[in-house]
């Protein structure tokens, strides 16, 4: 009996979905880091919050300006059913019923240029790309997400409609590929997704929202959006966030939570109880200053810049010949990508002799290493 061989031409154009594509079936085929809101190194709540930044959730970071006061968090509402765990929660506590012309509430993602050079940017064969996200808000009517090409000002908005109040909606937005301005093939950053939550006229006082690439006019950046801020009654939740090559959305990839872990520690790294200077061995020059050093767990995009949260008092103590010691001064030296040198002063000790420090407190980092876009 002869067996039919499937040829190209016997395939219907219909039949070839993203999903069927090679590409889309890669590991890592999602460009969004931790879309899942699963990884929340620097805390898992802030209050009274009118400044944005890094807050919560690794590798979002609120802008805020004069647009009321949030409190925003790592929560635990997500859609059933759907593998999610974790969200990243808005809730207005102070509103701002009537926005200036500058004030804004944006959520935003970062990305390396050097990441990104499989889109073809600015190429004839540019790719489009499909977001796909999980949302739900007590503020129904539309909001605006928003792509924009940090090497060459480009920018393109798209919208997606909040129906239902208080219930859990997948979204699916596609952008055309840029066929203008390759992204720069290096370690700085080179697009950010926007997820605009209220704007101001300065950026939604056009007549047409801009939705194709190019560089628009700042009014028309986010025409139509709603004001999430005008009630302290309002809260808007968002996990499942995929960006990926094509016209259609695919599942959402879930990664190993050390593999999501590492990812997002490329960029910022809080060194707690248990993992930071507890097993690291310091040498004592003389009786007054030692030298120790500590590896990242993955090379970090930049050196970072290093934060210490004081001498800690009595949860961050140091030990040399069996006796915790006095400690003055602590700092950073030699910081690289891979790791950083630690410079502690004090007095009362046995020079030549080794040492180490513990860090009792679990809530508080011993030290931060920054390195995000």
């Amino acid at each position: 009996m002869a067996i039919d061989k499937i040829t190209t031409p016997a395939i219907a154009d219909d039949a070839v979905t993203n999903a069927k594509v090679s590409y889309n079936n890669n590991q890592f085929r999602n460009i969004i880091i931790n879309g899942d809101m699963s990884i929340a190194q620097r805390a898992t709540s802030v209050t009274g919050n009118t400044a944005g930044g890094y807050t919560t959730v690794d590798r979002w970071n609120t802008i805020l300006t004069t647009a009321g006061t949030y409190s925003i968090s790592q929560s635990s509402e997500n859609p059933d059913g759907q593998g999610f765990a974790k969200s990243m929660k808005f809730d207005c506590t102070t509103a701002d019923a009537s926005l200036a012309a500058g004030d804004n509430l944006r959520l935003q993602t970062k990305f390396e240029g050097q990441n990104l050079q499989y889109l073809s940017k600015g190429t004839g064969v540019a790719k489009s790309l499909t977001l796909s996200f999980w949302v739900k808000s007590s503020k129904t009517g539309t909001y605006i997400v928003e792509l924009e090409d940090k090497d060459n000002t480009r920018k393109i908005s798209k919208s997606y409609t909040i129906i239902v109040v208080n219930t859990w909606e997948k979204k699916t937005i596609t952008y055309e590929g840029d066929t203008t301005g390759a992204f720069n093939n290096d370690n700085n950053r080179s697009l950010d997704v926007m997820f605009w939550l209220a704007a101001g006229s300065t950026f939604s006082g056009g007549t047409t929202l801009n939705t194709s690439w190019g560089a628009p006019s700042t009014a028309d950046r986010a025409v139509g959006q709603v004001n999430l801020s005008d009630s302290t009654s309002n809260e808007w939740y968002i996990t499942g966030v995929q960006l990926e090559i094509g016209t259609s959305a695919s599942d959402f990839e879930f990664l190993p939570v050390d593999v999501n872990l590492l990812r997002c520690q490329r960029y910022f790294q809080a060194l707690h109880k248990g993992v930071s200077f507890h097993n690291v061995v310091f040498a004592c020059y003389n009786s007054t200053m030692a030298y120790g050093s500590h590896l990242f767990p993955t090379t970090m995009r930049t050196a970072p810049s290093i934060v210490f949260n004081g001498l800690g008092g009595s949860d961050l103590i140091f030990y040399n010949n069996g006796n915790s010691r006095t400690l003055s001064a602590i700092a950073a030296t030699n910081i690289s990508q891979d790791g950083v040198s630690i410079k502690v002063t004090g007095s009362g000790w046995s020079g030549g002799q080794a040492a180490h420090m513990n860090n009792d407190d679990a809530a508080t980092p011993f030290f931060t290493s920054d390195a995000e876009l």
